[in-house]
């Protein structure tokens, strides 16, 4: 383990104990002016946050208007570590129903599951992805998702820990307890026995996903959850998390359609799809995506087409390749 690394995990263990004991308007307060001054610094995640904004808001977006966006995401970001590290003392049962009161489209899931499907919930990086598998786990009784192991190690098992508190079925990537190949295939039966799965889907960390137009522009996306849905028959349902002064909002779209009878299409089609219905939610609240990395092909590649790295490993892809075949390309949060 690095210095660096143990550094950070002493620095969550600290926020773990201590920020539960802090008065909640006290430490959103603490948490506002830590994201205003991380803004005024200018360090290389705010600037490809405001990267990635101009392309939300769009050329005609006056400076003043992307930085007040920049300013409003950090403070969201902030906000979803807040509630990551308060959540343990919270009555999480009432939080659930809270965030189930917030929630549109939920009918789709439970069509779905009548009909006998699985459900795969494709989400981008935007509110907070904990409280909706928390709200799903209180709808549907459990949730499935992956996460890659991180270090230190340490850090690892907390936030494992911690999620399955929740009642999330984390998957490993690699280690002792599981292969990617391992992984793909328990998601797939999870699928078939009619179960949820949750899948952060707006970021092709490893760079060999589906090509897409997103904002106008091209990238590539995770071929995984379009994959798992046109081989198991589950219901792809794009999803987009934001939040309210108090609240959150959840929307579970509808079933995505996959065009075509060949496999190559279905994945192609129902990525693309999905992509659109993410820059469609995105742009309602640009301020609660928190993306912080290159996402378009022009930011991860320089001149020499190296991929541009900006956060070491505060999110990592979770690449599943049976039979050569991208089944599962998704991130995982510590």
């Amino acid at each position: 383990m690095t210095a660096a690394a143990g550094v950070g995990a002493l620095a969550y263990r600290a926020a773990w104990a201590a920020v539960p004991r802090v008065p909640e308007s006290l430490a959103r307060a603490m948490v506002n002016r830590v994201a205003d001054a991380l803004v005024d610094r200018r360090g290389p995640g705010v600037l490809q946050l405001a990267r990635n904004q101009r392309r939300v808001l769009g050329a005609d977006a006056t400076p003043a208007a992307l930085h007040a966006v920049v300013r409003a995401a950090m403070r969201s970001y902030g906000r979803y570590w807040l509630e990551t590290f308060r959540l343990q003392r919270m009555d999480t049962r009432a939080v659930a129903q809270q965030a189930l009161a917030g929630s549109t489209g939920l009918h789709h899931i439970r069509a779905a599951q009548d009909a006998g499907r699985g459900v795969i919930l494709a989400l981008p990086h935007s509110g907070n992805w904990d409280i909706a598998g928390l709200s799903m786990v209180e709808l549907v009784g459990g949730i499935t998702t992956v996460a890659e192991r991180l270090e230190p190690e340490s850090v690892y098992r907390r936030f494992v820990a911690y999620r399955e508190q929740l009642g999330f079925e984390i998957l490993p990537l690699t280690g002792a307890t599981g292969t990617s190949g391992r992984t793909a295939a328990v998601l797939r039966e999870r699928l078939e026995q009619g179960r949820m799965v949750c899948l952060l889907a707006d970021r092709d960390l490893a760079g060999n996903g589906i090509p897409v137009t997103f904002f106008g522009e091209r990238t590539t996306m995770p071929a995984g959850p379009a994959m798992l849905a046109a081989r198991t028959g589950a219901a792809l349902c794009p999803v987009h998390l934001a939040y309210t002064d108090t609240g959150w909002i959840q929307y579970v779209g509808a079933p995505l359609e996959l065009p075509g009878a060949r496999l190559a299409d279905q994945v192609h089609g129902g990525t693309q799809a999905m992509a659109d219905v993410f820059a469609q939610r995105i742009a309602l609240f640009p301020a609660d995506w928190h993306m912080m990395q290159p996402l378009w092909a022009a930011d991860r590649c320089g001149a020499a087409g190296v991929v541009v790295a900006t956060n070491g490993s505060a999110d990592r892809a979770a690449v599943g390749t049976p039979g050569g075949t991208p089944v599962v390309t998704t991130e995982a949060r510590p």
